[in-house]
C-alpha cells in the first residue's frame, strides 16, 4: 500500500549556504508524506495524541543521489512496508520534476503509551485504515 503527495516547491529556507536542500528537512519531506497519507484516510494525528496514543519515529535512514533546489519542485511516495503491529515501517522515494530519483529512505515509527512510554499494540482502528 502506498501514496505519492501533491507536488511540493522548495522553500528558499530549505536550504543551505550551497543552495541545495538541508539534508535534514528529506525527514520532514517524509513526514510531510506520512501526515498528508494518514489524513487522507481520515485518520487525525492530533485525535491519537489526544486518545493516549504516541507515535515516535524510533529509526530513520536516508540514501541521497541527487540534490533539491530552491524552486525545484517534488513528490514523496510512502509505501507501508508490513502490516502495523507494535511499529509502522514506512519506505520512501522523493522525485523531482523530472522523474529523477532525489533520495529514498525508511523510517520506523512505535506506538508508544504516554503513561508508561512503553511500545503498545497498532489500534484496530488504524490497522483497519491500512488494510
Amino acid at each position: 500500500m502506498n501514496y505519492t503527495t501533491k507536488t511540493v516547491t522548495v522553500r528558499y529556507s530549505e536550504t543551505d549556504q550551497m543552495r541545495f536542500v538541508h539534508h535534514s528537512n528529506y525527514l520532514k519531506y517524509f513526514e510531510l508524506a506520512r501526515l498528508e497519507w494518514i489524513s487522507e484516510m481520515g485518520i487525525s494525528y492530533a485525535e491519537m495524541e489526544r486518545d493516549g496514543i504516541l507515535m515516535p519515529v524510533v529509526r530513520a535512514a536516508i540514501e541521497y543521489k541527487l540534490p533539491l533546489y530552491f524552486g525545484d519542485t517534488f513528490q514523496v511516495t510512502v509505501t507501508l512496508k508490513q502490516p502495523p503491529k507494535v511499529t509502522l515501517d514506512f519506505e520512501y522515494l522523493i522525485v523531482n520534476q523530472n522523474d529523477e530519483l532525489i533520495c529514498s529512505g525508511f523510517t520506523q515509527l512505535a506506538f508508544l503509551s504516554p503513561k508508561t512510554k512503553r511500545p503498545m499494540r497498532c489500534p484496530d482502528f488504524v490497522i483497519e485504515k491500512f488494510n
